[in-house]
């Protein structure tokens, strides 16, 4: 297991800020977020009368004795959420041109995700994904089952190409309950299938937040003299100079980094940029201190 996976100055800094539902959501115990569904939980909302069938452990005895009627406690339901992890391990995933690739970087961010939310006693699921899931581990809201996800998330290695959008889909498919998904990737693949499977999982209720990372050399293309690219999941190689690229280069990466922010701020959905030379520390510290002041 990769101890660097968990930093605890990461993990201070994020407690002290706190990581919490922006959304009303529905979950299956009792937790600290607000759920539109009436139960047995702890903040009293409304009396109802009795009908036959309901639980008399719910009935208002006090009621009873000075009104000589049958009143049943309804209570505004106070809940988990559930937080699925999705980690693109795509090959173009390998990349790095500093201390870690993409996916290392990316993974320690999982991680450092998946032990805040259930500090906070609420449920993750993780899974790992290039044009499928590859990995997985189920939810749970145990704190026990952290060795497992570290174990999961340190025993891969990206090798397949993509499908974000696929993948997208498939969860949004899959999810009955209202939840927050947070995708982690490079996000190299078709802008407008993943803008579509972000709306897909939108439309069903779910709270997504993207994670855009991306290595510090792709975004501001530092490279001299003649240089042998090798493109990733199945990618061409190409000879070039890249002084004479480097102007064109970055103005696109901008332009590509613009339109997934833009996109993903109409449908209000939360957008991160994480470059992978700025410590994650402060990234998730920066993005969270910004959610707690603007409430959203």
């Amino acid at each position: 297991m990769d101890s660097r996976l968990l930093d605890p100055a990461v993990i201070q800094r994020a407690e002290l800020l706190g990581f919490n539902a922006r959304q009303i959501v529905e979950g299956y115990m009792a937790g600290a977020h607000k759920s539109p569904l009436r139960g047995m939980a702890i903040e009293f909302a409304q009396h109802r009368e009795y009908a036959p069938g309901d639980d008399l452990r719910h009935l208002d005895y006090k009621v009873l004795g000075r009104t000589d009627r049958y009143y049943i406690k309804q209570y505004e339901q106070e809940t988990n959420f559930v937080a699925h992890l999705l980690l693109d391990g795509s090959e173009s995933m390998q990349y790095g041109s500093g201390k870690s690739t993409k996916f290392e970087y990316a993974r320690q961010m999982a991680a450092t995700l998946a032990y805040l939310i259930l500090l906070q006693r609420d449920a993750v699921a993780v899974s790992i994904f290039d044009s499928s899931a590859r990995a997985r581990q189920p939810r749970t809201d145990s704190m026990g089952r952290m060795h497992d996800i570290l174990m999961t998330l340190s025993a891969f290695e990206p090798t397949e190409q993509t499908d974000v959008a696929r993948i997208l889909h498939d969860l949004a498919a899959e999810m009955r309950k209202k939840g927050i998904v947070i995708l982690i990737s490079d996000l190299f693949d078709d802008e407008e299938r993943i803008l579509q499977g972000i709306q897909h999982l939108l439309f069903g209720g779910h709270e997504v937040l993207v994670f855009h990372v991306m290595d510090h050399a792709e975004i501001e293309f530092p490279f001299t003299g003649s240089m042998e690219f090798i493109g990733l999941e199945q990618g061409p190689r190409m000879t070039t100079q890249p002084a004479a690229l480097r102007k064109s280069y970055c103005a696109e990466v901008k332009a590509f980094r613009d339109r997934v922010r833009l996109a993903c701020e109409r449908n209000r959905c939360h957008y991160v940029f994480a470059d992978t030379s700025q410590p994650w520390s402060e990234v998730l510290s920066g993005y969270l201190a910004s959610r707690q002041h603007t409430g959203y």
